[in-house]
């Protein structure tokens, strides 16, 4: 590393608090230049999490990769245990506040990065899927001789939970879905395919401005909070880390993934009780930003399609938020938290 990138990460390491960003869809943005943004490296090994980050060895085809976590342990426990699955513009560190509003009622709380995420491994040949992710999960469930944990997910990673849930239908105690991709096909509804290569050429594109105008219009529905800024400047770091291009090959294959390896259509195999809670100001409607104008005008977002799939689900129920957007629990996290602590009181659905 030079000088000046050494001096930037080490600066960044100091300044910026543990958070995350970067849009599930959207429109391809101009490059306004990555070298105003302090690089924080691949694997954010400049960027601090708020507890000990541990990891898990695993083998992804013929590469050597590890995945990152935190295993956090209340001060009383209540002898349940809480996973907490990122999204695809988020990390494990964007769960802090939740996290500690469930270490506070007991659970022990276990949050990981995924494969090709945040301080996880970006094995370049890997073939990224829901099942290789779920698969991951369950290792590090088992590792840890946890039993019945409740599985707790936002964005891409409720998709990711549901594929989890369907995989490993005997582990998950139930599960809580935040604003969850997936509730839908959205190739079924005619969102097209787009090449590995178009994908990577888009990611390559994003920068700082680029990432916040998507968050301010998407996640918090035009209202912008200067807290929110610390997620973005965390993945505009990683996207600005000089590595050939390996967060975004990562982020280019996970968004090929999310199109092309739908949940919907097995809800009714589910064997756990689904909770999902949606901000109903969500405007993420994935596919939208590829598909031409006749398919954009019929897809619709996350609260307008979750009704339909609580319906498929065998067991299911809706917790909404009328005030709020994709990500409740970083935009008003005593509100979320209060509701999500109530909901896991509650009786399964």
């Amino acid at each position: 590393m030079n000088t000046i990138r050494h001096s930037a990460a080490l600066l960044a390491a100091a300044l910026i608090a543990p958070v995350a960003a970067n849009a599930d869809d959207g429109p391809a943005p101009a490059p306004q230049g990555k070298s105003a943004v302090l690089p924080l490296g691949t694997d954010l090994e400049h960027f601090a999490y708020p507890w000990p980050v541990r990891f898990l060895p695993v083998v992804v085809g013929d590469e050597d990769a590890r995945m990152a976590y935190m295993d956090v342990r209340p001060e009383r426990p209540n002898g349940k245990t809480a996973v907490l699955l990122h999204g695809k513009n988020f990390c494990g560190a964007t769960w802090e506040a939740s996290a500690r509003a469930l270490l506070d009622a007991g659970y022990r709380v276990v949050i990981p990065d995924q494969l090709g995420f945040c301080k996880s491994s970006k094995p370049r040949d890997a073939q990224y899927s829901f099942a290789m992710m779920a698969e991951a999960t369950h290792r590090l469930i088992a590792s840890l001789g946890i039993g019945k944990p409740v599985i707790i997910a936002h964005s891409t990673g409720g998709m990711l939970a549901l594929r989890f849930a369907l995989m490993y239908p005997q582990v998950p105690a139930r599960l809580v879905l935040i604003n969850p991709l997936g509730l839908v096909d959205r190739m079924e509804q005619g969102v097209p395919y787009r090449p590995l290569a178009v994908l990577l050429e888009r990611e390559k594109a994003k920068d700082r401005a680029a990432i916040k105008a998507y968050q301010l219009n998407t996640y918090y529905h035009g209202q912008w909070r200067p807290a929110y800024d610390r997620w973005v400047d965390m993945l505009a770091g990683q996207y600005a880390t000089d590595d050939g291009d390996a967060v975004e090959l990562a982020q280019a294959k996970t968004a090929e993934m999310i199109l092309t390896q739908p949940v919907s259509h097995e809800f009714g195999r589910l064997a756990v009780p689904v909770t999902l809670m949606i901000g109903m100001k969500d405007t993420t409607t994935f596919g939208k930003g590829q598909a031409p104008d006749a398919v954009k005008a019929r897809l619709r977002p996350i609260p307008e399609v979750a009704a339909a799939a609580a319906a498929a689900m065998p067991a299911s129920r809706i917790v909404r938020f009328a005030g709020y957007g994709h990500s409740p629990q970083v935009e008003a996290p005593a509100a979320f938290n209060r509701a999500l602590l109530a909901e896991l009181a509650r009786s399964a659905p």
